[in-house]
């Protein structure tokens, strides 16, 4: 009869050590959580489809070709909004907690796609094509992009203020790993860059514990601000040197900084899961008691 091979290091990790201790749990992965990001072909095409007015336009009399660059321009501005609206509304999706989009780029990049495709059928064509041009320009972008998110996510208005703390205290936190990522990129060390990612996923587990029970910002913020605000600094001073002079006791060094951190992280995380089950548990004991003085039992 056939059975399921398991030991101490098998994936599903239900086996226990030979040594009788308890099994660690799995580390944090860098890719836990996440989807594929749309930001890629769709939005590069739109470069790429207002290359040909470049063309069009010097090959036209000098008051058409004016006309031509000035779409062009339309397009290619339209093509920018449009893929940074992209992602900010993957960090938005990303977040139990957010604000919506301060500009609204997605939209913008409709009408300015309507507005360079109009342009280009008033100059090429004539008036009915450029409403024609013009409206189906911004209903097809429309379409195929959407919408930016017009709303928060998570608030409400019992608890707008505390929710707002913990929305900019997150955004102070992205900035840093942010920072971070980008100064990792600069040393082109592909090993460096894994274990960051492994410590970001780590710190953002407790982004999310924060967000979904915002009394918890007060144990969390020197974590969320002058720990990850040191840790920045301190990646990129060890980029900076590394580019420089490739020094193995610095990076030796960051490494166990980081090390430290994500245990420490961690462990802080698994402190604000634990107080609120106790909360949860208090809630529950509570609710017991009332039903009883009511004379409901289970």
């Amino acid at each position: 009869m056939a059975r399921r091979y398991g030991s101490t290091y098998s994936p599903d990790g239900s086996s226990r050590p030979r040594d009788g201790t308890t099994p660690r749990p799995p580390a944090a992965r860098p890719f836990d959580g996440k989807r594929p990001t749309r930001v890629g072909a769709r939005s590069n095409l739109l470069f790429l489809a207002a290359l040909p007015l470049a063309w069009k336009a010097f090959t036209a009399p000098p008051v058409a070709m004016a006309g031509y660059l000035l779409a062009l321009g339309c397009l290619v501005g339209a093509a920018v909004l449009t893929r940074e609206g992209l992602k900010a509304e993957e960090a938005y999706e990303a977040r139990r907690v957010a604000r919506r989009p301060a500009i609204p780029r997605k939209i913008f990049g409709s009408v300015l796609t309507g507005l360079g495709l109009g342009l280009v059928g008033w100059f090429g064509w004539g008036p009915v094509e450029t409403g024609i041009f013009a409206v189906l320009g911004t209903v097809l972008h429309s379409l195929a992009f959407g919408l930016d998110p017009l709303r928060n996510k998570g608030f409400d208005e019992v608890d707008m203020f505390q929710r707002d703390r913990v929305a900019r205290a997150v955004d102070e936190a992205e900035s840093h790993l942010n920072a971070m990522r980008e100064a990792l990129e600069r040393t082109g060390d592909r090993q460096a860059q894994g274990r960051f990612d492994r410590f970001a996923a780590t710190a953002r587990a407790m982004f999310r514990t924060v967000e979904d029970d915002p009394r918890d910002l007060t144990a969390a913020r020197r974590y969320l601000g002058v720990y990850l605000l040191g840790a920045r600094d301190a990646t990129v001073k060890y980029a900076d040197l590394w580019t420089r002079s490739k020094n193995a006791e610095a990076r030796a060094d960051w490494f166990a900084l980081l090390d430290d951190l994500e245990q420490n992280f961690a462990a802080r995380t698994e402190a604000l899961l634990i107080d609120s089950k106790t909360d949860l548990d208090i809630e529950i004991e509570v609710l017991r008691d009332r039903l009883a003085r009511e004379g409901i039992t289970s």
